[in-house]
């Protein structure tokens, strides 16, 4: 398999699960300590060695698409103030990858909105990271799939484990370890009842699929809502040629989630040695740690 250099991200959803925060700020944008969770992603797929990030978006989220921009008047206001380490924050953000974007005129899915980015992935390998999903470890979520997908020859899909009783949440994979943390996938279940789940390995929002996951998708049949589902290609397509998961390791947040979003907020909060200690004094104020 070629280098995975093009990483498509999908973020033309309304949002519903971050409202009413997310009434006229797109959810992507929300911040998590002082960054907004879109640039988490972003920075995850830098430092897997993308070049190219496609955002399939809406009219609505311009402000994307902008944050990954220079703000040439606020630049100068640092500038003048000598706040060299926010210029150089907001700099960063300008610098990491380039920056392109697709519409998704009509919210038809998952796997729409990756079949509205086909022209600009082109006949090449690529990633998808969907925005609700930060991870965080020593080795960057999708740079774990890479590795495996290059070495393998193979399409890949992340998974974690999640507890039984949150199974019906999430596409369960049905699997055999042929390696450890990586799965040959014999087939997928679609938030299944607990008691059917073939296992608690979730798919989560990290892929590394080749071009020919778009002439699966063209087949899909729309489903309800008339939404086309990745999940239904991705099924097709491991029929056919086979499939991978890797059992990413790291921490893992679901920004969509409330309890998951405050507690990364915290989990982040608490890594910047200038705040780890105020911080710690006030959450002692309403939580007993004893």
């Amino acid at each position: 398999m070629k280098p995975v250099r093009k990483v498509v991200i999908p973020v033309a959803g309304w949002g519903t699960r971050s409202l009413p925060a997310s009434k006229n700020i797109p959810k992507e944008m929300l911040p998590i300590y002082n960054k907004p969770v879109i640039q988490y992603v972003v920075e995850e797929a830098q430092r897997s060695g993308a070049e190219d990030v496609i955002f399939v978006t809406n009219k609505e989220k311009s402000v994307i698409e902008d944050h990954f921009d220079y703000n040439l008047q606020l630049e100068r206001v640092l500038e003048r103030a000598g706040k060299v380490e926010q210029l150089k924050a907001v700099r960063e953000a300008a610098e990491m990858v380039n920056v392109m974007s697709v519409r998704q005129k009509q919210q038809l899915g998952l796997g729409h909105a990756v079949l509205c980015a086909r022209k600009l992935v082109g006949d090449e390998p690529f990633a998808i990271m969907v925005g609700d999903d930060v991870l965080f470890g020593a080795v960057p979520g999708i740079r774990q799939l890479i590795d495996v997908a290059i070495a393998e020859n193979m399409p890949v899909i992340g998974v974690m484990e999640v507890p039984q009783e949150k199974v019906s949440r999430y596409g369960i994979i049905d699997g055999e370890e042929i390696n450890p943390g990586v799965y040959r996938i014999n087939n997928m279940v679609e938030k299944p009842k607990q008691e059917d789940a073939p296992s608690r390995m979730a798919i989560i929002g990290r892929y590394v699929l080749t071009p020919d996951i778009f002439d699966y998708l063209d087949k899909v049949k729309p489903g309800v809502g008339g939404e086309i589902q990745l999940t239904d290609a991705l099924q097709a397509m491991a029929k056919d040629r086979g499939m991978l998961a890797v059992r990413i390791y790291g921490a893992r947040f679901d920004a969509g989630d409330w309890a998951e979003y405050l507690t990364a907020n915290i989990y982040f909060g608490l890594q910047d040695e200038k705040l780890r200690s105020d911080l710690i004094t006030h959450l002692k104020k309403y939580v007993n740690f004893e």
